[in-house]
């Protein structure tokens, strides 16, 4: 079985692959990082409650946009599952042809994200949405070229930047409130932050779309942890928690097999 790891700035998604099935999934906070042992610890601990036998992993794979990260969790990998982890980076196989300027600047977990989004539409324009600490959008064309994108402050960012950068703001809860006009400070900053990113995603969107695709329509999906708080908006023709762990995978079999 494959354990794979997506490490961001804010969790740690992991699952682990029976072949083409996922079977289980966790995360966990990435700060404060901890030691390899801690690591291996929990990963042994989090398997053995999903119904998992730790001694039946034998692969690893990791994306990381957390380069501390690293050294730790593929310690743990090495100590606990003896073996070395595949490592998403610039270089390896993916089947993307990547169009930025400095290919090494692109995140991992958003090259997984689109390889996995490519190999479940293959032949179709794309864009992927990443609802995360960060809101990224990556663009990819039929023929599999990763174009790029934007970036722009996640849902959860917002909310702590104006509990932390104002005298007065409190702190809210992340939610979808029922009407766009707030009657309070509370509801005033949910309205804001919550239908301000979906006009943000619905713009950013248009403009992709026009810009990469001479506006025709691409299928556009979503994910990352808040991307189920905006289903309701019709933003993403699907959504898929796990994408980034798909594409993990998939590029850990390309390696393999080369």
């Amino acid at each position: 079985m494959l354990l794979c790891l997506d490490i961001g700035n804010s969790q740690v998604h992991g699952g682990v692959f029976e072949g083409d099935t996922l079977r289980c999934q966790f995360r966990k906070t990435t700060h404060p990082l901890g030691s390899s042992d801690e690591f291996g610890v929990f990963f042994l601990t989090v398997l053995r409650e999903n119904g998992v036998d730790p001694h039946a992993v034998h692969r690893g794979a990791i994306c990381s946009v957390v380069p501390s990260a690293h050294y730790p969790v593929r310690g743990a990998c090495v100590k606990y599952f003896h073996c070395e982890p595949f490592v998403l980076q610039a270089g390896v196989k993916t089947g993307l042809k990547v169009k930025y300027r400095n290919p090494h600047e692109v995140g991992a977990d958003r090259i997984a994200g689109a390889l996995a989004a490519v190999q479940r539409r293959p032949g179709s324009p794309l864009i992927v949405v990443d609802c995360g600490t960060a809101t990224t959008f990556d663009v990819v064309t039929a023929e599999a070229d990763y174009l790029g994108g934007a970036i722009l402050p996640g849902i959860g960012i917002s909310v702590e930047t104006l509990a932390g950068k104002t005298a007065k703001l409190p702190t809210v809860e992340i939610m979808r409130p029922a009407t766009v006009l707030g009657r309070s400070t509370i509801e005033s900053i949910q309205a804001g932050v919550y239908h301000g990113h979906v006009g943000a995603i619905r713009h950013l969107l248009g403009e992709l779309a026009r810009e990469a695709f001479g506006g025709q329509r691409p299928h556009v999906v979503g994910t990352g942890g808040f991307a189920r708080l905006l289903e309701g908006e019709k933003l993403f023709d699907e959504i898929v928690p796990e994408l980034v762990l798909l594409g993990l995978k998939h590029a850990e079999r390309i390696n393999r097999d080369t």
